[in-house]
Formats: C-alpha cells, structure tokens, sequence
C-alpha cells in the first residue's frame, strides 16, 4: 500500500479541526466525510471531491468527536458544552441531544450493528452506553480504582477517559485514559476484564483491526502506537517513528495497514507485516488531530481513500490502492 495526495482543502473550518470520520453509503447516496472543529460545527462533504455539501450547527463549545451510525443515515458529534447531539445526515434534523453529567464528553463510536452509542465520559472515569432506539442511557461502565492508590495523588481514584473502540464482533469496548492504560470490558455482561499496559501518557485514540477482533492498536502521547492482543491482554509490538504525541489512529479496511495523525505535523502508514512506518505525508502545517480510512463500497472499489484532519484547518485526502 502507498499513499498518494489527492486534493487538500484549506480553510475547511474556522478553527482547528479535531475530528473526522466516514458516513456510510446509502441506496440514495454516497458516503460523505463528516468533520467537527473547534469553530462549534459540523460539516458533511462530499466523498471525492470534498465539496461542502452542507454545514451543521447546534453545539456552543467547540466539536471534539464525530460519529457514524453503520446505516449511514445517522450520526452525532459530542462537544465541549457537554452535549452530544444526534441528527439525521440528509436532513440535519436533531433527533437527540444526549447529556451525561458530570462530566463533559470526548470520543464516541456506535456498535458495529448500530443499536448503541458509546461515549467516553472524560472526568467522570467511565463509558456511557445509550441505546439508539430510546435514547436512552443503558449502562454505565465504570473503570475500576486502583488497587493502591498513591497517598499524593489525590486524584488517584480517577481516570479521565479520552477514547473508545469497539471490537469488530461487537462484545468488547477498550477505552484509553489520560494516565496512559487502556481498560477492556465485556459489553453483554456490562463486566470489566482488564487493563492492558504500556502506555504512559494519555491514550487519545484506540482501534481495533478489522480483520482480527483480538487486536487492538492505541496512539498516546509518548509518541508510541501499540498492538496489543487485547483478550490476552499482551503487548504484540510498539511502534515508533513519530517525533511527538500521536493523536490519532485508524484501521485499513483489509487490515494490512493504519495510519496515524501526531502532533508532529505528520501522518504516517505503518505496514502491520513490518509493524514499521513506510510512509509520512507531510501536507499539514500544524497538529493532525484526525485520520480515518473510507469504508470499502463494495467489490468494486478499487481504489481506498484516507482523509486528515488539522490544528492548521485543513482536510488532505489521499488514495491508496
């Protein structure tokens, strides 16, 4: 896999962008790219050209996380102002606005059957999970206390939760802390497993491989992205090669490869049989908050396609085949 420029956009928000993401194709349409910035919108473009086909209002703080629903007809960017809102993409209808005191919220991912939201509770060292029928919060899973808590840290007892990924099969969540450990639980019965270790400084985006629903790939501010087996809770390998914190990580959908966005104002594509970097791209000017790889449509898809995202306000989109 080699990446190649494909068309940038600069000035796509009036702030820094600091998430993206895919909707999914429907019968009346492709898939569009989805972007929250710090300017308090939502934007939907389109998938090959990055044409701006609209712009989503709603929010007062700044956009930290976007999300797809599977169907591609809804989706929900979480904020500062503590509210995550769900609307319909097509028509920019709110179909919810979800709030989870006391504690603002970060990333966010809905199932991969699409019947639950999962929200990153920041302070309040949990996962909330809603039910997409009711919009009703469904469970709270909270991430257990240290069993020996320091006696200067008074803050010992939390952990700030900044990211969430589901497995491809549905039945487990990992989320990454701020104090750099990753918590994995087993969804149907609401239960926590374990901590994998590694990490030790905040684990800001986590994803799991398409292909294998034990591995699991983490960014964190140490400037190393992880492999772990997340059911034998073992480190495969850590990867370097970024100068500064990574901030993003995403899966290839055939699972041979990812991409990371960091602070060094790169973005990188490590191949998974080196579990080496292969690549940088350097097309922003400033920290790449986002990457996230286009879904593949169908059979006849040949061509991938990987978009970024920027403190620099601009969206790079590259091809890969």
């Amino acid at each position: 896999m080699k990446l190649a420029g494909l068309k940038s956009v600069d000035n796509a928000h009036e702030e820094s962008i600091w998430a993206c993401t895919w909707v999914p194709p429907t019968q009346a349409r492709p898939s569009l790219l989805l972007t929250g910035s710090l300017d308090e919108t939502v934007k939907l473009w389109s998938s090959d050209e990055l044409k701006l086909e609209r712009t989503n209002t709603g929010h007062c703080l700044g956009v930290v996380s976007v999300a797809a629903h599977p169907s591609g007809i809804i989706a929900a960017s979480a904020s500062l102002d503590c509210f995550v809102r769900v609307f319909d993409v097509d028509t920019n209808a709110t179909i919810a606005s979800l709030e989870a005191p006391p504690s603002e919220v970060w990333q966010m991912q809905f199932h991969p059957e699409g019947h639950t939201l999962a929200v990153a509770g920041g302070g309040s060292a949990s996962v909330k999970l809603w039910d997409t029928a009711s919009w009703k919060l469904i469970a709270t899973l909270s991430i257990p206390r240290p069993e020996v808590p320091k006696p200067s840290d008074k803050n010992s007892s939390k952990k700030f939760v900044l990211s969430v990924a589901w497995s491809p099969d549905g039945k487990r969540l990992a989320c990454g802390s701020m104090d750099g450990t990753i918590s994995v639980f087993d969804v149907t019965r609401a239960k926590f497993l374990h901590h994998l270790e590694g990490h030790f400084m905040p684990v800001r985006s986590l994803v799991y491989s398409p292909v294998d629903h034990r591995v699991l790939f983490s960014a964190s501010d140490d400037a190393h992205v992880h492999m772990y087996d997340a059911e034998g809770k073992s480190l495969i390998t850590a990867m370097s090669g970024h100068t500064s914190w990574v901030l993003s990580v995403a899966a290839s959908p055939d699972g041979s490869a990812i991409a990371t966005g960091s602070s060094d104002r790169t973005v990188r594509l490590w191949d998974l049989s080196m579990r080496a970097a292969v690549q940088t791209m350097s097309n922003h000017s400033d920290q790449v908050w986002g990457v996230a790889f286009r879904p593949q449509e169908g059979s006849t898809d040949r061509v991938g396609r990987l978009v970024s995202v920027s403190d620099d306000k601009s969206i790079s989109l590259y091809d890969y085949s």
